[in-house]
């Protein structure tokens, strides 16, 4: 198969591979002759489509026509236009889908002394300024030694905040990074200050709570004649600590996984993000939990999200984080369609709504049975809608602020970076996997090919995660990486 329909109401089709001029494909019985070269994950006319008709891609208009189209013709930015603007009225037409039938699994990971399961038992060195961020990483690379046992890493993760910052940007900044020493990955966490930054120590303790002696470690640069040496001894006794815990047997019920995806293609909507979908409604129905965010990419399909809202509070919450995003851009000067990006558009895709439908197809048929805020932790069991923007790092940040074990990301372009959790890396194209073997874990460009079907790939990729949630490694994890960006919106001092 050449091109895919992938909704009966459709009049464009997707290229699964590069279609020359001349060249006839089919797909859901029609049959259409490329004028033009079309590339891999570019659209092609299945009909004439006149000047200001919808253009129907997953059922949905993605865009308008900019004037007559051919069928057979390539359908891009040059003749196609968005239809969003920057407000939407809504309505909750609430819609439920059937759930897969699946048995109860397990996965091989750490039960931490609050009862929460973690899927690694790392060191986490929390700067809580930038000021400190080479300091931290001198201590990452001179206590490599107390990686042993059951310890999977001793890492930390810079960042320029913790000062010069006000209001809503500090409360961010100590928000997530306070979430960071919660998160259940980190078996022990040295928090490291300088002395004189805005978000002082006092305060960040005052948003941690409570905490464990023996698990949380606090160490204040200017305080200390040697912040290398108090550095050292405090990690040898968290390592202590943190080597305690030992691999068990967890229901994969406990499970949050984050979605997210990165460098889109043409292909992402009807391979990867599927793929993750059914990922998504597979680890939910055996009572575990997933998260949505990117809300920029849920522009123009918000609608097949909303009507999966288990009730109407929870469809409020919806309506309110897109409307706040969109108010969000606007009070900056931005449309809301500001997106995609070059490389979006290079990969086949066109409009915003081309690639929000696209996008929010990660987040399966499941009922949404909550909707959090920026640097807000996960509550419920199922699907979760995050309030985020669709920056690769941010997001994935706020992912794991949220809880998140893991986080898969799909991409058709190809990405190195990693969360501070392992980042799955899902290619929607063979041709990617094959390429960058050392990016990518997983593919799902075999679905394009028609060597294996959507939910077959999503059991796939469910064996898949219980595998890395048992302590494989993920590429970026083993090349190193690990990465934290925090949402800034103020001024600097």
């Amino acid at each position: 198969m050449k091109i895919m329909k992938i909704n009966p109401a459709d009049n464009v089709a997707v290229a699964l591979t590069d279609i020359a001029a001349g060249e006839t494909a089919e797909t859901g019985g029609a049959s259409v002759t490329a004028k033009v070269p079309i590339p891999r994950g570019h659209k092609i006319a299945l009909t004439d489509i006149a000047k200001g008709q919808d253009i129907v891609k997953y059922g949905f208009p993605i865009a308008a026509a900019k004037r007559d189209i051919s069928a057979g013709e390539h359908v891009h930015t040059d003749n196609a236009g968005t239809k969003l603007s920057e407000r939407a009225e809504y309505t909750y037409d609430h819609k439920t889908y059937p759930a897969p039938k699946v048995k109860p699994l397990t996965f091989q990971g750490f039960r931490r002394e609050d009862g929460r399961a973690a899927t690694r038992n790392d060191i986490w060195i929390i700067p809580t300024v930038g000021c400190v961020n080479s300091v931290a990483e001198k201590l990452v690379r001179e206590n490599q030694c107390l990686v042993r046992g059951s310890i999977t890493g001793l890492k930390t993760f810079p960042h320029p905040f913790g000062c010069s910052q006000l209001g809503g940007d500090l409360a961010a900044t100590k928000t997530i990074l306070a979430d960071l020493v919660n998160h259940p990955n980190a078996g022990a966490v040295l928090v490291l200050a300088l002395g004189c930054e805005n978000l002082t120590m006092a305060m960040f303790q005052d948003a941690l709570g409570s905490w464990n002696d023996d698990r949380v470690k606090f160490l204040t640069c200017q305080d200390s004649a040697d912040e290398y040496t108090e550095g050292a001894r405090l990690l040898k006794e968290l390592a202590s600590y943190a080597a305690s815990f030992k691999r068990e047997e967890i229901p994969a019920s406990e499970l949050i996984v984050g979605m997210k995806c990165g460098g889109s293609d043409g292909l992402s909507g009807i391979t990867a993000n599927p793929a993750v979908g059914a990922f998504s409604d597979r680890l939910i129905a055996m009572g575990g939990s997933t998260i949505l965010t990117e809300v920029p990419e849920m522009f123009g399909a918000e609608k097949a999200l909303f009507d999966r809202c288990e009730n109407e509070e929870v469809f409020d919450k919806a309506v309110s984080m897109v409307n706040a995003f969109k108010d969000y851009f606007t009070s900056h000067g931005q449309v809301v369609y500001e997106n995609p990006s070059p490389g979006n558009k290079a990969g086949g895709i066109t409009t915003l709504e081309d690639k929000s439908l696209g996008c929010v197809q990660k987040g399966g048929t499941a009922q949404i049975v909550d909707v959090k805020e920026y640097g807000e932790t996960v509550a419920k069991k199922g699907l979760t809608l995050l309030s985020g923007p669709g920056n690769d790092l941010v997001s994935a940040t706020n992912l794991t602020a949220a809880g998140a074990h893991i986080i898969l990301f799909t991409t058709g372009r190809g990405t190195p970076f990693s969360a501070p959790v392992p980042t799955v890396k899902i290619s929607t194209n063979s041709a990617l996997y094959e390429k960058k073997g050392g990016w990518i874990d997983f593919n799902a460009g075999g679905i394009a090919e028609g060597d294996e079907t959507i939910p077959e790939c999503g059991e796939r990729l469910l064996n898949y995660v219980l595998a890395i949630a048992s302590g494989a490694q993920t590429k970026a994890e083993a090349n190193g990486f690990a990465e934290i960006s925090i949402l800034k919106d103020g001024v600097v001092l």
